[in-house]
């Protein structure tokens, strides 16, 4: 698949497991004596419906959490797609920007020169490449280029 074409929907999720009622409740380290266990508690103990998200016992939710698993799934998908998006563009504007200053110029020059630019980058609180930049487009200004 090309990166620009992979979504979110190309890729399998599993569905979340719930944990049923007596284990949230029933602290790990106090496990129950087995001859104790009544039919009710082994009955707790077989598989059953798993619970949605943010309901206890089939009450309805209380409009935090999105209600359906297809409405959780519908709003993650749309924040994750919102994010690639976000990636996206961002990645394109930083190579729009380095495309802009891949054009260096080397230029060699003696210690003096050196120093007066770099006390007046210092002295103005600019970048010395902001200096030669500005003083290469006057000279180019001035002899009509």
């Amino acid at each position: 698949m090309a990166k620009g074409q992979t979504t979110v929907s190309d890729f399998a999720v599993a569905p979340r497991r719930s944990r049923p009622l007596e284990q949230a409740a029933t602290p790990a380290d106090s496990a129950p004596n087995p001859a104790e266990l009544s039919t009710e508690t082994r009955k707790a103990d077989q598989p059953r419906e798993p619970v949605p998200v943010g309901t206890e016992a089939g009450q309805p939710a209380n409009g935090l959490i999105a209600p359906t698993q297809e409405a959780r799934r519908e709003r993650a998908t749309t924040r994750a797609l919102q994010r690639e998006d976000s990636r996206v563009r961002l990645r394109d504007l930083k190579r729009a920007r380095d495309r802009e200053s891949k054009h260096y110029v080397n230029c060699p020059l003696d210690y003096d020169t050196k120093m007066r630019l770099q006390k007046a980058a210092i002295e103005n609180d600019v970048k010395m490449t902001v200096i030669m930049k500005a003083a290469i487009d006057q000279f180019l200004k001035d002899n009509g280029y």
